[in-house]
């Protein structure tokens, strides 16, 4: 017989789109049971329920502990780990100052491995279990990144970074080796294990309309894949891409021309959006995802995370690492908070913590296997102890209802609050 195992504390799980219901749509229990056996959530319930239908089960208890799913950060690079919180720079600098360096390291199979194993690592600590990277132009370094995936248990999805101009020598690839290269690496890894392959061009400035021409191409041929890319992120930046695509409709019309707008599209930022651009996100079904603390950090706006969701785009939740400023989903939730002050709309906890979990996953067309407690999901769950620090412990004190006793954590908690991570089924962290 297999072994089950049971953790009790409070749980939410989501019965509907927070970002359209708000906390609605959220399912609490201040004793609830999850249960798991062989890498997958079996039942979830209350918790003494769960003891009586499951008498043989291990039993973990987390007592007024939150269990969660394990956060899904839907927008990363890996290759940037190491040159998270740099100085002064705003996109385009930042890319040539601090990124193409770092990637150009990636072309060393065993740096790959090194940085993939520490990013996923620096990932989990809090309470991260899945990431969608953006890699290099190196093939190894998407083996590397799926390779300590795979070690890990995680589920990931990640590609080939293409760039076939406005990049340095070593970086560039061609429309041909951008084709076959992603092409190769998607037959081998897509659906092995828990390894999902993500169609990656960069952003139009760094690609030719011949190479978007070719990713669209490949696209077309599998449309089961996702592709992921850059837009509309800053105003410098949006002016290059009129300059390079001068008969282009919008910046959403360089990738659509080519093939690459669809439902299964990833756009990372997507801030200083023309209202065409809305519009055709919205008839396509493609996702977005928002990146805060990266926005904030190299100083791209405001993104309007109520306003999209009113017209039923999927929003995702991102560090987007290393222009992102932390690792942390936590500190990640926390600037979606103060940005959605400033755009006039603040988000619920609720609605905060279905973003970093239930929202990605469906960004990610992933909801039935990740972020989700549902039963028959894969057990990637996340602990969060809800007093981690005495600043935390003592506002939460005064808490009145779980929503006032977990805000405090998700605007002050770090890695401290982690008490426990299980990656399908497996305890990795507490």
């Amino acid at each position: 017989m297999n072994q089950q195992t049971l953790l009790i504390g409070q749980t939410i799980w989501f019965e509907g789109d927070a970002m359209q219901s708000g906390p609605d749509a959220a399912r609490i229990s201040t004793r609830g049971g999850i249960v798991i056996e062989q890498r997958k959530v079996v039942a979830r319930g209350e918790a003494d329920l769960m003891r009586e239908s499951y008498p043989q089960a291990k039993i973990v208890d987390y007592g007024n502990s939150l269990i969660l799913p394990g956060f899904v950060d839907a927008h990363m690079h890996y290759p940037q780990t190491r040159m998270i919180a740099s100085w002064g720079k705003r996109l385009i600098d930042w890319l040539n100052t601090y990124t193409f360096p770092e990637e150009m390291t990636l072309a060393d199979p065993a740096e790959a491995r090194a940085r993939a194993d520490l990013t996923l690592d620096l990932a989990l600590s809090h309470g991260t279990t899945t990431q969608v990277s953006y890699c290099t132009i190196h093939p190894c370094s998407v083996y590397a990144f799926f390779d300590a995936a795979a070690a890990r248990g995680m589920r990931v999805f990640a590609g080939k970074t293409c760039m076939d101009r406005n990049a340095p020598d070593g970086l560039r690839d061609t429309p041909q080796t951008a084709y076959d290269d992603s092409k190769a690496l998607l037959q081998r890894w897509h659906g092995v294990g828990r390894a999902e392959y993500v169609i990656t061009p960069r952003f139009s400035p760094t690609s030719t309309p011949e190479q978007l021409e070719a990713l669209g191409a490949l696209w077309a041929e599998h449309p089961e894949v996702l592709m992921q890319t850059h837009l509309s992120e800053q105003t410098d930046e949006i002016e290059w891409v009129k300059s390079l695509f001068p008969k282009a409709k919008d910046y959403l019309d360089t990738y659509e021309q080519f093939g690459l707008l669809g439902e299964r599209a990833l756009y990372g930022h997507v801030i200083h959006l023309e209202p065409r651009e809305t519009d055709r996100l919205a008839e396509t079904g493609a996702a977005v995802v928002h990146c805060p603390t990266s926005n904030t950090f190299i100083g791209s706006g405001i993104f309007e995370a109520a306003k999209l969701a009113s017209r039923g785009i999927r929003i995702g939740l991102a560090t987007d690492t290393g222009g992102g400023s932390s690792f942390s989903m936590l500190r990640t939730m926390a600037a979606a908070y103060e940005i959605g002050q400033l755009a006039g709309t603040a988000l619920h906890p609720a609605q905060l913590i279905w973003l970093a979990t239930e929202g990605s996953a469906r960004a990610l067309f992933a909801q039935d296997r990740i972020g989700t407690l549902a039963v028959g999901s894969e057990a990637d769950i996340t602990v969060l102890n809800l007093t981690s620090t005495p600043a935390i412990a003592q506002r939460h004190a005064r808490a009145t209802d779980l929503w006032e006793a977990v805000f405090p954590t998700i605007m002050m908690g770090d890695d401290r609050a982690v008490q426990a991570v299980w990656v399908a089924g497996r305890q990795v962290r507490g």
